[in-house]
């Protein structure tokens, strides 16, 4: 005979999905294809202030105001995935919270979404000390997030190792370029898993035709067939004052993009061109002299370029036109530039059809022991 608590368990004995959604602690919202709120659990009730029998029905826009536009216009595509850290958002009409947002659409219920808010107050820390205690005792989700992709790494690492000692020549080059890009990798974990870092890491002189072969190198070992990059490099330019592992990330991000946007072309094209550019500085602040910026990278290409209404945000974050997208390439790009006392901005020529990226960067410290210029680096 059933005991009195079978009726909360399926058939195999497992929890009802409709019970793991209402202990969820996360405010979980079911829209339907008309962008009315369908259902809301528990979570989603206290973050309201408003049962579910009172929020059922509502059009979303009615409950929920989006200070960023995009995750509105998200939701009205119906089938777009999109996660929106620390966005402001005002709840029946109270003032803006910043509120953690995710969108993504139910399977096989074309039409569907789910809406998880997540508003971190009051949550308890992961290590069992208490919330106010301090923002170092809490284990955050960066923090957990880069532990599960660092151990992965880790193993990459090994593997490539032991399949170097098995490999000569244009083989064992390619396992050397696997470790040494899970070394940057970790290393980029590193830095970005303190977000509240006011520091920037310290500056040194780099080849800048070291990073732009490096990067090629990833993208080229990562995809099959030919991939060719028109170069124009000026082998006079003095070294630059960057962060190498950051400056090969930046150029990686700008490399993949190109790729990507030029890839539906009949014949893509992607250049990259290094040159003198006098006369640009970066005003650092009230009472600080400018920082001159004489080392240009520009990196093109011939794809159809990037809609206009997004040209004026694609650096902000989860700003994106690709349907499954995150919008947050292009925002680590400026960071990591930023932090680098660079500057990088966006073009079209509509005339030509190219779409151009440039990063401006300043000229590292003239040291007696070091060369001063950069060469084209070596294949």
């Amino acid at each position: 005979m059933s005991g009195p608590s079978d009726w909360r368990k399926g058939e195999s004995g497992r929890p009802d999905p409709k019970r793991i959604i209402s202990s969820f602690p996360l405010a979980v919202v079911l829209l339907s294809p008309d962008l009315t709120i369908a259902s809301a659990n528990p979570a989603a009730e206290q973050l309201t202030g408003q049962g579910a029998r009172r929020l059922n029905g509502k059009p979303v826009e009615d409950v929920f105001e989006f200070d960023e536009p995009l995750i509105f216009s998200r939701l009205a595509e119906g089938e777009a995935q999109l996660f929106a850290r620390d966005a402001k958002v005002r709840v029946l009409g109270q003032p803006a919270r910043r509120i953690d947002v995710m969108t993504a659409p139910v399977a096989h219920c074309p039409g569907w979404q789910m809406l998880v808010l997540h508003e971190a107050v009051g949550v308890e820390a992961f290590s069992g000390e208490s919330a106010g205690a301090g923002e170092g005792t809490a284990l955050r989700a960066p923090e957990v997030l880069a532990h599960e992709i660092k151990n992965p790494l880790a193993g990459i690492r090994g593997a490539a190792q032991l399949l170097g000692r098995k490999l000569d020549g244009k083989d064992l080059a390619l396992t050397d370029l696997i470790t040494s890009e899970v070394d940057r990798v970790a290393k980029l974990i590193d830095q970005m898993q303190s977000l509240s870092r006011r520091s920037a890491v310290p500056a040194t002189a780099c080849n800048l035709h070291e990073a732009v072969r490096r990067a090629q190198a990833v993208i080229a070992a990562g995809r099959s067939g030919a991939f060719v990059i028109e170069e124009e490099f000026d082998p006079s330019l003095p070294l630059v004052s960057a962060s190498p592992d950051a400056l090969v990330q930046v150029v990686l991000n700008l490399l993949a993009n190109a790729q990507e946007a030029s890839g539906s072309k009949a014949a893509p094209r992607i250049a990259v061109r290094t040159r003198f550019a006098s006369g640009i500085q970066l005003h650092a602040g009230a009472g600080e002299k400018p920082v001159r910026l004489p080392i240009e990278l520009r990196i093109s290409d011939n794809g159809s370029g990037i809609d206009p209404a997004l040209r004026d945000h694609i650096f902000e974050p989860f700003v994106t036109a690709k349907k499954n997208g995150q919008g947050l390439g292009l925002a680590l790009v400026q960071k990591l530039v930023r932090e680098m006392n660079g500057r990088v901005t966006h073009d079209r020529d509509e005339i030509k059809g190219w779409t151009h990226f440039r990063v401006h960067l300043p000229v590292a410290a003239p040291e007696k022991s070091r060369p001063g210029r950069l060469g084209s680096a070596q294949q």
